[in-house]
């Protein structure tokens, strides 16, 4: 049986859920639930990344301590992960206790391995992005992010990074797809061949962390903790366990593209160390800005995610999110790009699709899926279209070619609505001719013949309302396997219901 492990980002809890979180969380639900329909055996992750400096300092701002901080906010994640209709399999926490094993397993193994030594760190950190900087990377007093820097001297632990820089440029000449979109690879492999320092992975100046085996005066570095969830919800540190051994293979990491260097460089490195696989691929993903501006609290246009679904309904926030940006790229959010995907693609395109042809199917053909007469060559094109859907959106889903996957959707979509206005079901139900009413009842099951494909395929990217579609069609297999037989006549259909409203905007 084909496998995938989709992974999103776990979460920093400085702040409350935005629209990137949910964008990384949509992304992934996606895939996971199309392998899912399409017969793998799929483990879909998220979670919270609750351990850090930057947590710790949230915290005291706000009162609480790091512990009842962490609960409160990782349950805001929860919510909306909830909200969104993932279908997560794991809903993973650092603070777990057996995150805690794991990445204490982690550490020791790499020091075992004679890949961790300890010595003193003196160098640039930025706490808002819990990472380390280069002197060469600073300017004005900033990280290349904008992150304020300090200058940080204590004992630390590091970790023999340098020892990999000729690993890792081997690990990805032979495994070109394992870093996407191939402009984020050319960012990491000119990193790695700028030269790699060891990195230092503990700190002492605060303690809200994992402790560090044998020496609890130290935590681990943020980043050594928080990637390693990716092996806990696969029951590390059993590295024979049928979790690991059957998922990590297939592992898929979806990530912003701000944290391509810990994800694509550090993290590799570390498993190599120990003895495991770099992730199959990792794709970072673009950044979403507002009305052309970045997203920021001090500007007051950050996107609540809560409300947003709230306005515009979740399948259509989903279908957004997907379909507006190649995925892998930058994208804007705008009132009128949202208003123009619901009114155009959703209300027009297919809403229209399902609801005329289905009511007409109900007036005029006895509430039934048709039993069509012969087929002429304009039917099977619009079948062969849809049944080429298949092929087509596998290989999307191959590649993460999200926006890809409803554009091929929505051109079947057009050809079904441009068949049913050139075919003209109304006509031929006025006319007289026995012949002329066969006609009619074979475009109507090729119609619904359609729908049925373009409802199953849209189910990744809007399981609400294709579920509905499918409902109305009678249909209850809705895997990919059910469109290997043809549509069966005679089902009875209930009246159906108009699926995507149109939105006016406000004046």
């Amino acid at each position: 049986m084909t496998t995938r492990y989709i992974t999103t980002p776990i979460y920093y809890l400085n702040g409350e859920p935005h629209l990137g979180h949910i964008y990384t969380t949509i992304a992934g639900d996606v895939l996971a639930r199309y392998w899912r329909l399409a017969g793998a055996r799929v483990k879909f992750l998220t979670g919270t990344d609750e351990h850090g400096q930057k947590v710790a300092q949230a915290a005291d701002a706000a009162g609480e301590t790091p512990k009842a901080y962490a609960d409160r906010m990782a349950k805001l994640f929860l919510d909306v992960s909830q909200k969104i209709n993932a279908s997560y399999d794991v809903f993973l926490r650092t603070t777990e206790k057996r995150h805690h094993e794991a990445a204490q397993a982690l550490w020791s193994k790499l020091e075992a391995a004679g890949q961790i030594y300890k010595s003193t760190y003196s160098g640039w950190y930025a706490v808002r992005d819990e990472a380390y900087y280069e002197e060469s990377e600073i300017f004005e007093g900033k990280a290349p992010t904008g992150a304020p820097v300090e200058w940080v001297e204590e004992p630390s632990y590091f970790f023999r990074l340098s020892a990999w820089e000729k690993p890792l440029l081997e690990y990805y000449e032979a495994n070109p797809q394992a870093i996407l979109p191939i402009g984020r690879r050319n960012e990491v492999l000119s990193f790695i061949k700028g030269g790699l320092r060891d990195l230092s992975i503990s700190r002492t100046k605060f303690s809200w962390g994992v402790a560090v085996p044998q020496d609890p005066q130290h935590v681990m570095y943020v980043w050594i903790d928080a990637l390693t969830n990716y092996i806990t919800a696969l029951g590390y540190p059993n590295v024979e366990g049928e979790e690991l051994q059957t998922f990590w293979p297939e592992s898929l990491h979806l990530i912003g593209k701000d944290i391509i260097r810990f994800h694509a460089v550090y993290w590799p490195a570390f498993l190599l160390a120990a003895g495991l696989p770099p992730p199959k691929r990792i794709f970072a993903h673009g950044w979403w800005t507002h009305d052309g501006e970045k997203m920021s609290k001090s500007l007051g246009n950050v996107i609540d995610p809560f409300k947003l679904i709230d306005v515009y309904g979740l399948d259509p926030v989903r279908y957004f999110l997907v379909r507006e940006i190649p995925f892998g790229q930058d994208g804007d959010y705008s009132e009128a790009a949202m208003l123009s995907r619901v009114n155009s693609d959703l209300a027009n395109d297919l809403g229209n699709l399902v609801q005329r042809v289905l009511s007409f199917i109900y007036k005029n053909a006895e509430a039934q899926i048709p039993q069509p007469d012969e087929l002429l060559g304009v039917d099977r094109d619009l079948l062969a279209k849809a049944g080429h859907l298949h092929d087509l959106l596998r290989d999307d889903m191959q590649a993460q070619a999200l926006q890809a996957y409803c554009q091929h959707i929505w051109e079947v979509i057009g050809e079904a609505n441009r068949y049913i206005d050139g075919q003209k079901p109304w006509s031929l139900k006025k006319s007289e001719s026995p012949q002329d009413h066969l006609r009619m009842k074979t475009v109507l099951y090729v119609l619904a013949e359609v729908i049925r494909h373009v409802a199953i395929y849209t189910q990744p990217l809007m399981p609400d309302s294709a579920s509905k579609i499918l409902d109305q069609l009678g249909q209850t297999e809705r895997t990919f396997v059910a469109l290997t037989t043809p549509l069966k006549s005679g089902i009875p259909l209930t009246e159906p219901t108009p699926l995507f409203p149109r939105i006016e905007r406000e004046s």
